[in-house]
């Protein structure tokens, strides 16, 4: 098994590290960790420590001697899955999979179709979910470097996003709505890809037609109809493995 990955806001520059705050009781009460054992100390930013247990304190410290740091390079092409909001908390889900997978960042997007909406505290708060399971997702997954969850975006500013793409792809099965395979589109090596999913009811005509304009061409996975929760991860693993990053 590999070393566990726990989270640090900087990498440390001694020999020897305590861990401890929720990472530390994590690491002693929930994995149970005992000196000798490996682990990973991260940024969440792709640079990252091996660390070898060498004592335990209590339930919430123990003492890391760490290696040389190193730097993951950054992915290409860098994948970035627009999510519409889902119902309930297949948000959480989608958030998951898709950083066990290996998106590099993640746009919450407030489709016209879209039965739940954030706003005001309960939005801050449905927000702070959504990047606290890519942490925790990004850390089971043994990441270094963890999705960037931005912003909630309208269909304005996702459109914005797509005309600087260098491609992109709305998730859109119509039969009246021609569309391509993405699993034969010509991808870039290098740049930037950005998936659109749209919610449960799917795309409307008008976001569509704005994402066209804006250089986003509707694609489509299979010959089933994915869920907006497992699309993004159907999607990106596609694109992962089409791209060489899952070589």
């Amino acid at each position: 098994m590999t070393a566990p990955v726990f989270v640090v806001d900087t990498l440390p520059d001694t020999r020897l590290y305590v861990l401890d705050g929720p990472e530390g009781r994590h690491a002693v009460s929930v994995k149970r960790l005992q000196p000798g054992e490996d682990v990973v100390l991260t940024d969440g930013r792709g640079h990252w420590l091996d660390g070898v247990v060498r004592a335990v304190e209590g339930k919430d410290r123990l003492t890391v001697e760490t290696s040389a740091p190193h730097e993951d390079p950054t992915p290409a092409p860098s994948i970035t899955v627009v999510q519409a909001l889902p119902k309930g908390d297949r948000g959480e889900l989608a958030v998951e999979t898709m950083t066990e997978t290996g998106v590099d960042a993640i746009v919450p997007w407030a489709a016209s179709r879209c039965i739940t909406q954030w706003k005001g505290d309960r939005g801050l708060k449905a927000l702070g979910k959504w990047r606290t399971t890519a942490r925790e997702a990004g850390k089971q997954s043994r990441r270094t470097r963890f999705p960037e969850v931005a912003d909630l975006m309208t269909s304005k500013q996702v459109a914005a996003l797509l005309a600087t793409a260098d491609f992109a792809a709305v998730l859109h099965e119509d039969r009246d709505h021609p569309s391509g395979a993405l699993a034969t589109a010509e991808l870039p090596r290098e740049g930037t890809i950005v998936l659109v999913v749209g919610p449960e009811g799917g795309v409307s005509p008008e976001e569509l037609a704005l994402f066209e304009a804006a250089g986003a061409r509707p694609y489509r996975l299979g010959p089933s109809v994915l869920r907006t929760s497992t699309a993004g991860t159907a999607a990106a693993a596609l694109v992962l493995g089409r791209t060489g990053r899952w070589s």
